[in-house]
């Protein structure tokens, strides 16, 4: 069964979500508030996309990249990762991005499609 493949990029300027179906196909890009308001908005977040689309999620969290942590804005430092069998997370190492673009809407997100190639997609 093929899955949903979500990324995920929290800074102190904002949160990335970027969603595709396989390496190619982008469901949903957004740009977030940095920090969430209810502790199981990521996780409602990924069972929703998980229920709309029909198939389960894998997901990956960038962390230790600039602006402090991810995972404590995300409110994902005391999170329980049993999760249901909707999606999975893990959390990864954020990798220096090339350049700024906010040009096109919400952004091309080309380093969170990549992040989605290397490390969701194994």
């Amino acid at each position: 069964m093929s899955s949903i493949w979500v990324g995920i990029d929290s800074t102190s300027d904002g949160t990335r979500v970027l969603a595709t179906a396989g390496p190619t196909e982008t469901i949903l890009k957004a740009r977030l508030s940095a920090t969430v308001h209810h502790p199981r908005a990521v996780a409602a977040l990924l069972e929703a996309l998980a229920m709309w689309q029909g198939q389960p999620v894998r997901a990956a969290v960038v962390v230790d990249g600039p602006g402090g942590s991810s995972a404590t804005r995300l409110c994902l430092d005391s999170w329980d990762f049993g999760g249901p069998p909707l999606y999975t997370l893990e959390f990864v190492h954020g990798r220096k991005r090339r350049h700024r673009d906010r040009l096109d809407g919400v952004g091309r997100f080309h380093d969170l499609r990549q992040l989605l190639l290397f490390e969701v997609a194994r």
